[in-house]
């Protein structure tokens, strides 16, 4: 499966497939955020298919990918299970928790986290 723009919530989002490339460098967020101009307000990437490093915050990666859609006024969701990111770094809980709290960038653990998201926000 390719990654596919969807209406969710009234919202369009581009839903970026588990199964595609990891976004391991800028370009590659700055790809996504390229296949979003079709008309999405959000994309959606599992988690699953983020580079380890965006998890390390120390490599600085989450904040250049977060700043890039911010930018953009696009907003990220990261879907899926994070937990063992979390229970490693009381930094990323933190960051996760501040940017749940905000309306760019979102850590949900599923689909129907983020479509209860964007009807709060809709």
């Amino acid at each position: 499966m390719a990654d596919v723009m969807q209406e969710r919530a009234g919202v369009q989002v581009l839903m970026c497939d588990p199964d595609g490339p990891k976004v391991a460098t800028e370009q590659d967020a700055l790809d996504l955020i390229g296949a979003s101009f079709l008309g999405a307000e959000v994309v959606a990437v599992p988690a699953s298919r983020l580079d380890a490093s965006f998890f390390s915050l120390g490599t600085r990666f989450a904040g250049e990918i977060m700043q890039k859609f911010v930018n953009y006024r696009l907003r990220l969701a990261v879907v899926g299970d994070i937990s063992e990111h979390l229970r490693e770094s009381s930094a990323l809980r933190a960051l996760v928790r501040e940017s749940n709290s905000g309306g760019h960038v979102w850590f949900v653990p599923d689909l129907e986290a983020l479509d209860e998201r964007l009807r709060a926000v809709a």
